[in-house]
């Protein structure tokens, strides 16, 4: 499933134009990682919780040249799936 697909799935059921719902789903998009970059969570009920956590420096090994690197921190993005959609997908 793309993202034009989403989008027709929001038309489908509330109606309007396809540029709305474009839009519809971008905001929710956005709303998502707009929170998850300041540091917060957005837990949707029955679904998941979407977090953004901040990952340390390290040193690694470059594994076709076997040199060490460095990798600077950065926050990355993190999803832990919700006991309905693992149920969902899992066919229950």
């Amino acid at each position: 499933m793309k993202k034009q697909d989403l989008v027709n799935i929001v038309l489908d059921i509330v109606g309007g134009t396809k540029t709305q719902s474009e839009d519809v789903i971008k905001a929710l998009f956005d709303g998502i990682a707009g929170e998850m970059a300041k540091g917060g969570t957005v837990d949707i009920a029955g679904f998941g919780k979407f977090t953004g956590t901040d990952r340390a420096a390290r040193t690694a090994r470059n594994p076709r040249t076997g040199e060490t690197v460095q990798v600077a921190a950065k926050r990355v993005p993190k999803f832990k799936a919700g006991k309905a959609l693992k149920d969902t997908v899992a066919g229950k």
